[in-house]
């Protein structure tokens, strides 16, 4: 409709979450119209990090160098491992402050469905640090989804015959919820996860 290349760019603004069609075109026309310097500087930045941003050996967030900072960090606790499903999990644990252990990202879940096994997210290498580090408790914070719960059984499961201690993420009622407004499921998880005060 513009011509090739306002069309190409519209089309890769597209591959953003939540970017149809229409919100392409008004960024897109936004860069061109109102702030082309910016542009340059976000094409930039985008080469730049699909150059230089690797994973970790480690626990496989994005990272600069072979290690993260949180997997070299020896302040925080060594004998802990948190599992999670994506980058996006990590970095909202973190934020939040909470946790001061080590990380494993999967990098998605299990899903016979999709082809989607073992394999495919890690669970190999992640058994693999079980066995080699001296990890006393794998937390495991894979998301309350069918999928996410199956994939916290798998692991669960290797990782106790393995003789590491094993401990899911609460869930239930969020702090500031009201009762009535909580759906059925989250609340039969609250009540079998309760504990005495």
């Amino acid at each position: 409709m513009f011509g090739k290349v306002i069309d190409e760019l519209i089309d890769s603004l597209r591959c953003l979450p939540g970017v149809g069609p229409k919100s392409a075109q008004r960024m897109a026309l936004h860069l061109l119209e109102r702030d082309r310097k910016s542009a340059s500087r976000l094409a930039n930045a985008i080469a730049n990090a699909a150059e230089k941003i690797g994973r970790c050996e480690l626990c496989r967030i994005f990272s600069e160098t072979k290690e993260c900072e949180i997997c070299g960090n020896h302040r925080r606790e060594q004998r802990q491992l948190c599992v999670v499903e994506t980058p996006a999990d990590l970095f909202a644990i973190e934020q939040s402050g909470s946790y001061r252990g080590r990380y494993f990202v999967l990098l998605g879940h299990l899903s016979p469905i999709d082809g989607i096994g073992p394999a495919e997210i890690g669970i190999d290498q992640l058994l693999q640090r079980l066995s080699d580090e001296d990890i006393e408790e794998l937390i495991l914070a894979t998301n309350l989804t069918v999928e996410g719960e199956a994939t916290a059984h798998f692991i669960g499961e290797r990782a106790l015959a393995l003789g590491v201690q094993v401990s899911r993420i609460a869930h239930g009622v969020p702090l500031g919820g009201e009762l009535e407004y909580v759906d059925g499921s989250t609340l039969l998880h609250a009540f079998s996860s309760r504990k005495r005060l």
